[in-house]
């Protein structure tokens, strides 16, 4: 596909972004005129001060948490993809997504078995992010230990799908000892939501967000050596160690701050990737890394917006909406195309 193709592909995708973020902040049990939302995003006043606090406190944190989710996953899933080889990986593959949750169940189902004490002040709105970071960031740490003693990319999958089911049994256990309305409020947690954040909340997700994209950036060559194969790879002078460890270290902040702050948001972080290799024809990860953030945005903008409910006070679970929509996607590359690649 020539330059010339990509930049057009890139500006039609800008503009279909831009107007999903105004249509999603359009949406909920309140209709708002678009005009009435750009005047507020420029910092005029709108025709009702209600709508004003509705747009800046609620909608447009949800809509931009909903842009950095969606291409902070579709990134994290090609880094995946491509440094396994393997087309069905996904961010979640390390058990960091599971860690995380891990986290989260102890804080809300482990005050069952510890007499409340996990709980005496309230699950706050910072409890639970940091509950969930703090399990992320232990199973990333057994990940890198893992990654230094072993040099088989694939038994380190191999390792984290373990890690994953290995915390899935532990919440479990918390699950089966926990009161019925713990255990409902750890399942509307896994449900994802992208509504919950404030301001605050979502600066810090951005600035971890930030750096772990800038890094992702200085990483483009050594991704795309990895296509090639670990031996191609070292042939350029390639430090296979120091940059898979550099993958897994970035994959694994990205994940771990996107669950802590949404929940385990499935599907997009699989199923973006190979829409944008569809859609550009190229491996390059130059053109890859915007295409797939761009996508995952869209995606999950749309999905969000289903999941409103237009002129509805009731919002579906985003992971339902993303999940119907992924499968079927998976299941049509596949009959496609016959197989997947990376």
């Amino acid at each position: 596909m020539e330059q010339k193709s990509f930049k057009k592909h890139f500006i039609v995708l800008s503009i279909v972004l831009v107007i999903l973020f105004f249509v999603n902040v359009s949406l909920g049990s309140v209709a708002i005129p678009i005009d009435d939302i750009v005047n507020t995003i420029i910092g005029n006043s709108s025709s009702k001060e209600s709508w004003q606090t509705i747009i800046l406190n609620f909608r447009l944190p949800k809509a931009i948490t909903a842009i950095l989710v969606g291409s902070g996953l579709s990134i994290c899933g090609l880094l995946m993809q491509t440094l396994f080889r393997n087309p069905l990986a996904g961010p979640f593959v390390l058990g960091i997504s599971s860690g995380a949750s891990l986290g989260v169940a102890i804080l809300v189902l482990g005050s069952s078995l510890f007499g409340g004490l996990l709980l005496t002040s309230g699950v706050s709105n910072w409890s639970l992010p940091i509950a969930a970071s703090l399990g992320a960031f232990l199973v990333l740490f057994a990940v890198i230990i893992t990654a230094n003693t072993i040099r088989n990319t694939m038994s380190i999958l191999i390792i984290g799908l373990m890690f994953g089911s290995l915390t899935s049994s532990v919440i479990s256990v918390l699950a089966y000892f926990s009161e019925a309305e713990r255990i409902q409020q750890y399942l509307f947690w896994s449900f994802g939501s992208l509504g919950n954040l404030t301001w605050s909340e979502l600066s810090v997700f951005g600035f971890i967000y930030s750096i772990g994209i800038l890094a992702t950036i200085l990483l483009i060559k050594p991704l795309n050596s990895f296509l090639l194969g670990e031996d191609y790879a070292k042939s350029l002078g390639i430090n296979i160690k120091k940059n898979r460890n550099l993958i897994l270290l970035i994959t694994s902040i990205l994940t771990g701050v996107i669950t802590a702050f949404s929940g385990p948001i499935a599907f997009i972080g699989l199923v973006v990737p190979h829409i944008a290799r569809l859609l550009f024809s190229s491996a390059n990860h130059k053109i890859l890394l915007p295409a797939v953030g761009i996508l995952g945005a869209i995606i999950l903008l749309i999905s969000d917006s289903i999941a409103q409910l237009p002129t509805s006070e009731f919002t579906l679970p985003i992971n339902a909406i993303t999940s119907l929509f992924g499968a079927p996607i998976v299941i049509w590359l596949l009959v496609r195309k016959k197989r997947m690649y990376v």
